[in-house]
């Protein structure tokens, strides 16, 4: 490239220069056309296998199939909230699935859309409980907490999810829109090309960084209600700690993610067994990574912490963080620097009749 320009004239070298230019954004273009085609293969896959499980659901609905062991009955979804570690964690299932023998689902929305339309809703519930083939499952997605029990089906599935402190959340959201990660760095982003940083779009007051971007994990906990996604509805808020505590057999953080994991292998080892050793060893724990991120300043995180919004999105994730640490207070203990589960606390005794 040095020889041409000593060789060729400025004109034909800003020709070449602008050329190659063009055929770099050529590639690119037909790399995103070739993500597209593939994420829509994949969708009219989907399609399809959903369809035929309605299919077999109708025609099999007047025939009792043996119930399948309890164990082995078994749904988990988690209903991930973007930019939590979700991707990291969700890596751990897919590899553990083969050797703990279950399947993992993902539930892809269009345009990733977290409220599902009612028939949608029914046609999820109905997929969910009835496809036996798919049992034990886990199903994981950016869809809002579903209640199972409206839909007038039998056994509900066992929901788990993640909480981030909510403006780290916001800020990774904000740098991963425009650079992407590591996990799948030539797939074009909605903003890329937007260099402005976090604290830059605080200044001039984008819309990408304000307040209201906070909104995301009390809707997501809160669910299908259309009170859930007004922002600032202390209503949603509630709603969102009540599923927490009721409908959620174990949310965890992302700061404290291994906490989590192993909190899970021990109340879920049918799934899980061996999570934590794959966590701490494996090549996946921390695979996705958003590229470019620069920590926000403290003018820009206290201009932020001044809106109702954070302070609503901060109290439930203080929420979760102490309900989190309760739990595993009662779960583990520290030694040397490790975690260590406790054993088993209870057992039966003054059992009658008595049998001979």
């Amino acid at each position: 490239m040095g020889l041409l320009r000593i060789m060729m004239p400025p004109k034909f070298q800003l020709l070449a220069v602008m050329a190659f230019g063009v055929a770099m954004l050529f590639i690119e273009n037909q790399i995103q056309k070739l993500e597209e085609s593939r994420a829509k293969l994949e969708r009219t896959m989907a399609r399809h296998e959903v369809r035929g499980v309605e299919q077999r659901q109708t025609r099999d609905g007047v025939r009792d199939s043996p119930a399948l062991p309890e164990i082995e009955d078994l749904i988990i979804i988690y209903n991930r909230v973007p930019k939590t570690a979700s991707t990291s964690f969700t890596n751990i299932a897919y590899d553990l699935c083969g050797k703990n023998r279950f399947h993992v689902l993902h539930i892809n929305t269009t345009k990733n859309n977290p409220v599902m339309s009612l028939q949608d809703q029914m046609r999820f519930v109905r997929n969910v409980t009835s496809w036996r083939e798919m049992k034990p499952g886990f199903y994981h997605g950016h869809v809002a907490y579903l209640d199972f029990t409206k839909f007038g089906v039998k056994g509900k599935p066992v929901y788990i999810n993640i909480v981030r402190d909510p403006i780290e959340r916001l800020v990774s959201y904000y740098y991963f829109l425009r650079f992407g990660d590591d996990y799948r760095p030539g797939l074009r982003r909605r903003k890329q090309g937007d260099k402005k940083t976090f604290d830059e779009c605080m200044s001039s007051g984008g819309s990408d960084c304000a307040p209201e971007k906070l909104w995301l994990q009390i809707p997501f906990f809160c669910g299908h209600y259309s009170e859930c996604w007004n922002v600032g509805s202390r209503w949603a808020l509630e709603q969102a700690k009540y599923n927490l505590v009721n409908e959620y057999l174990l949310v965890g953080v992302t700061e404290e993610l291994e906490d989590f994991i192993m909190m899970l292998e021990a109340a879920l080892p049918r799934f899980f067994r061996g999570a934590t050793e794959l966590y701490r060893t494996g090549k996946k724990s921390h695979l996705r990574k958003t590229s470019e991120k620069k920590p926000p300043t403290k003018e820009s995180i206290s201009k932020l912490q001044q809106s109702n919004i954070w302070k609503m999105e901060n109290e439930f994730y203080e929420f979760a963080l102490e309900q989190f640490q309760f739990v595993r207070a009662h779960s583990v203990r520290e030694k040397d620097g490790e975690l260590y589960l406790l054993a088993q606390n209870f057992f039966y005794e003054k059992i009658y009749p008595k049998v001979n």
